[in-house]
Parts: C-alpha cells; structure tokens; sequence
C-alpha cells in the first residue's frame, strides 16, 4: 500500500463556489419561466432555513429540487445548463478556490466534489474546476429521462461518507489507504465527513461550523479575499 497518497475532497456550494448552485439552478429555471417564483422562493426560503438548523428532511427536498427535472427532455435540460453555467456559475468560481484545487492536482492528490446536490446540476461545475471525480446525489433516470426521484443514499451529511466509502471500494481503495485525507466545507452538516477526514478545513464557514472548528483546533480559512494562494496553502499545510 502506498502511505504517500493523499485524498482531497470538496463540497461545493458556499465553499468552492461564492454561492450555491441548487439556488442558482432555481434562479435560472424561474428566469426561463419554468417554475413559478412565488412557490419556489417559498420551498427554498423554508429548505434554507432547516438546513441551517441542521434538521432539513433530504427526501423531501430532493422530491421539490429534483421534480423540473422530470417535466422537460434531456436534450432541452443539456441546453439550458449551458447557459446556466455561463451566466450563473463561471461569475461564482472563486479565484482561490481554483488555486486550491490546481495546487491538490499538482500534487498528485485523488481529488472529488463531494455535494448534496445532484449530479445533473453538479456534473459540469466540477468538470469546470478540473475535479475528475463527483460524489453528488443520483437524480433517477428512466431510457433518458429524468424521473423526479433520487437513486441510493443521498449525499447529505452521513450519507456523504457511505457515498465516498463506496466510491473508494469500487476503485480499490479503503480510508487507510491514504497518508492525508483532506475535506473543505462551510456547513455544520458536513461535520460527519469533516470529522472522518484527517485534515478538516472550515472554508467560510457557518457559525455552528466555525466554533466547533475553533475547538477542535481545525484551520479555518476563506477563499472569498485577497489572500495569495501562496498564503492560503501555508496556513492549511499543503506546502
């Protein structure tokens, strides 16, 4: 077994990206008229709040984010993210956060995007960063459509290391198979994945987050100033 490999791992939304993308999907569907602003700004204002509190209920969020999916064909879905991508997601893409991730790659590290959010939405942001992995929930699909419905575990707080586990068993790999496992994340509700990873990083993050990091002597940094990434990398070790 090699003890010089190094696994890092990203959430997304409010770490990688100044923002969240589930959101901005949202945004972009209403400005496309294919959802009504009113309910969606409701649903998401509630899912928001319980997710802060850490209480939010996964499924029944993932039945509501993942239900425009399922009224429209792939070949129109393909088409709208590309301008999604262009006008809500690349004005997001942190300068930092990009040095960061290039840094990991540089360094031969196993790299992934870790999110709750699906997959659909997810894929290409992580293509976008140069991440070669996504550990994101599976929106369901029948003979090319979307179903509305999310298949296996959703990757949401413990979920989010029943999913990465599974990944690494199906390339022939274990947790101890890795000198350094490193995690970036802004939320309380990444602190199961947090605490599993040998180097957890606070990255912007929520208060819940911030104090339980300031305790267990975690770095805590933010990818949103003017910090050098020469900076940066000096103050999380990854030098």
């Amino acid at each position: 077994m090699n003890q010089q490999r190094h696994l890092a791992l990203f959430d997304l939304d409010n770490t990688l990206l100044n923002g969240d993308s589930d959101f901005e999907w949202a945004q972009f569907l209403i400005s496309k008229g294919v959802v009504d602003p009113e309910i969606q700004a409701a649903k998401n204002a509630q899912f928001y709040a319980d997710y802060k509190a850490g209480t939010l209920d996964i499924h029944a969020f993932l039945d509501f984010q993942l239900a425009p999916l399922a009224r429209h064909e792939r070949t129109q879905l393909d088409v709208w993210h590309g301008e999604f991508m262009q006008k809500h997601i690349r004005p997001i893409m942190l300068d930092n956060a990009r040095a960061l991730v290039n840094r990991h790659l540089e360094l031969g590290h196993l790299c992934a995007v870790v999110t709750a959010t699906n997959a659909f939405v997810t894929g290409d942001i992580a293509r976008e960063f140069g991440i070669p992995h996504l550990i994101a929930t599976i929106p369901g699909e029948n003979q090319g459509a979307f179903t509305g419905k999310p298949v296996g575990t959703p990757s949401f707080q413990k979920g989010k290391i029943t999913r990465v586990n599974a990944w690494l068993e199906s390339i022939g790999l274990w947790q101890g198979s890795f000198k350094r496992r490193w995690f970036y994340s802004d939320s309380h509700n990444d602190l199961p994945l947090l605490e599993w990873s040998t180097n957890p990083v606070a990255v912007d993050a929520d208060d819940t987050l911030k104090a339980h990091a300031t305790a267990q002597s975690w770095p805590t940094i933010t990818l949103r100033d003017s910090t050098t990434p020469a900076a940066l990398f000096q103050k999380i070790g990854l030098v």
